[in-house]
């Protein structure tokens, strides 16, 4: 549209290949620490990244970078947005760079698959603190267009990533989330001229209805909450389960009682399975922080004392 400017910023181009493991939708090695996945990590930083560059853009400020040791993904978002004109050439070496001036509104495109609703709400959460626009659009297709188009593509991802991510994603939920109301599902294999007047009409709205500070209430709270909560659970399980299974094969190493091993397995499916209900309740109070703390991880936070509980199951196991 006439007047707009628009950028693109590409989660495939910006996180690397090798941050995503096999437990989740993507390619390469999995990361180092079973606790603190890569691939988590790496969104963590992009949106940190994105989090820096608006409010610079808000405030009119120069870019104020993370130390180098902390953020290595900090260069590939900058480059991203040079490559778009999004920052002002520098004037002298060594100055602080900062956003270009638009002579219109400026869309940012996130592009991703955003396939849990907890990770579409933290960028919201970015839109209500800078009281920008936040819409979404949600492109529905059959499995199988999805696995010819990726086939398609330079680097395709193997067929089983993407029947996992038609397994996994959550489609926006406009009754029941009221930050999802301006969202967009489009269900055609190809964009029509129908689609497009949609699209511009979703833009339009949103623009026109930034996101206030102030715009929350209890029930959307708890509604967020539980969104929150649901995928703490599902992290967790993920991670109490590579715990077991490391724990599992650290008993065999040391020679353990087949009918021992058996007992073992038992019981720390049962402390798991008492964890993850705790965690569902809410009993644990870390969870209870997700919502107030955007780059919160109760998942991994929690989880580290299920691996100190394991540990010591399989401690009585060992030195008996």
């Amino acid at each position: 549209r006439p007047g707009w400017a628009c950028a693109l910023l590409s989660y495939d181009e910006l996180i690397p290949p090798e941050a995503f493991g096999p437990s989740e939708p993507g390619a390469g090695p999995a990361g180092p620490s079973p606790l603190l996945p890569s691939w988590k990590r790496s969104r963590r930083e992009l949106l940190q990244c994105l989090e820096r560059f608006l409010r610079a853009l808000v405030t009119g400020e120069p870019l104020s970078g993370p130390p180098a040791a902390e953020q290595p993904g900090w260069e590939r978002f900058l480059g991203c947005c040079r490559g778009q004109g999004l920052l002002a050439p520098q004037e002298r070496h060594g100055r602080p760079e900062a956003p270009a001036a638009t002579p219109g509104p400026l869309y940012l495109i996130l592009d991703d698959n955003f396939y849990y609703q907890s990770m579409r709400y933290e960028v919201y959460q970015l839109a209500r603190k800078y009281s920008l626009s936040f819409c979404q659009l949600f492109l529905d297709l059959p499995l199988e267009c999805c696995l010819q188009r990726n086939r398609l593509r330079s680097h395709p991802l193997p067929d089983q990533t993407i029947r996992l991510m038609a397994r996994k994603i959550e489609m926006p939920d406009l009754k029941k989330n009221a930050w999802e109301r301006n969202s967009l599902v489009l269900k055609s294999s190809d964009c029509a001229l129908e689609d497009e007047y949609q699209i511009i009409s979703l833009l339009a709205t949103a623009l026109e209805n930034p996101v206030k500070k102030n715009e929350e209430n209890p029930e959307q709270k708890e509604a967020d909450r539980a969104i929150c909560a649901a995928s703490a659970v599902h992290q967790a399980d993920q991670i109490c389960r590579r715990i077991i299974s490391q724990a599992m094969k650290d008993a065999k190493d040391k020679n353990i009682l087949p009918r021992e091993m058996k007992s073992l397995a038992e019981e720390l499916n049962k402390l798991k399975a008492e964890f993850l209900e705790d965690l569902r309740q809410g009993n644990n109070v870390k969870n209870q922080t997700c919502i107030q703390n955007q780059y919160s991880d109760p998942a991994t936070s929690v989880t580290s004392s299920f691996q100190h509980k394991a540990s010591n199951v399989v401690n009585k196991y060992t030195f008996k």
